[in-house]
């Protein structure tokens, strides 16, 4: 075998090999997702939900506005309530887990929850 079709089996090979280790991911790899969970006052879900619901609602309606075909104009002012409701639910829901969350990991000696929270703000604010 020449040095070039070595090189391609190797590449297959490793390709291969890197197809038969990429699993679906765990829970216990997600631990965001999985095994923390945050219990909140009953209050403080309610208003949280009843944001999201509304903001489904809006969702829905925009829907109903690309079915009907409904101005384009209208549909974007509409998307950028959506954008703003989420944003609203964001900020609120930051300020929970920052009050809550962050300060009792912090007290804790569990630093990386600074990490955690920056990596959260970045993405926030793309």
């Amino acid at each position: 075998m020449g040095r070039k079709q070595e090189h391609l089996t190797k590449k297959g090979n490793r390709k291969k090999q890197m197809k038969d280790t990429k699993k679906e991911p765990e829970c216990k790899e997600m631990p965001c997702c999985c095994q923390r969970k945050t219990e909140r006052e009953a209050e403080e879900k309610k208003k949280l939900m009843n944001r999201l619901n509304r903001i489904e609602g809006q969702i829905r309606g925009i829907q109903k506005m690309l079915e009907n075909d409904a101005y384009c104009n209208d549909i974007l002012v509409q998307s950028s309530a959506v954008s703003a409701a989420m944003n609203a639910f964001n900020k609120e829901l930051l300020s929970s887990h920052i009050h809550s969350c962050v300060i009792r990991d912090i007290q804790e000696g569990k630093t990386e929850v600074v990490d955690e929270l920056m990596n959260t703000l970045q993405k926030l604010m793309k």
